[in-house]
């Protein structure tokens, strides 16, 4: 059975698996596999889940919001913000849910005090504007 080697890594996270048989993920255009001796490829994984089998027959489950991907000779490296890694499906679909949801929500807040930063800039220069116009 031919292998090849998958390189997980992130910002905090690195983790080497030798004997990946394949490797199946989704870009923009749609769901795609990686066998041992694919082309080179390169390209940018969407939000989700992707998945890998190993020499032993097992799958494993990797929960990523984005990655780039990059196979060459018989190497794939995933490079991603973070991942989880789980054999369980149902486990890291709960597990990554429940971190998106909590990552949508901070970025909910985020987005709400910028806003509120904008409008505040906008009435200090509007503002600034009449007393200027005024003292003319």
């Amino acid at each position: 059975m031919n292998t090849f080697v998958l390189h997980l890594q992130s910002g905090t996270q690195y983790e080497r698996i030798d004997d990946a048989v394949s490797f199946v993920a989704a870009d923009d255009s749609g769901s795609f596999g990686v066998l041992a001796g694919h082309a080179r490829i390169m390209t940018c994984l969407a939000t989700g889940l992707a998945r890998f089998r190993t020499a032993d027959g097992t799958w494993q489950f990797l929960a990523l919001p984005g990655a780039v991907l990059y196979f060459v000779d018989d190497q794939l490296y995933v490079n991603t913000r973070r991942y989880l890694h789980d054999p369980d499906y149902k486990r890291i679909s709960a597990v990554w849910r429940e971190e998106i949801q909590a990552e949508e929500e901070k970025l909910r807040t985020v987005t709400d005090s910028l806003n509120h930063l904008e409008d505040e800039m906008l009435k200090r220069m509007w503002n600034m504007q009449r007393e200027t116009r005024g003292a003319a």
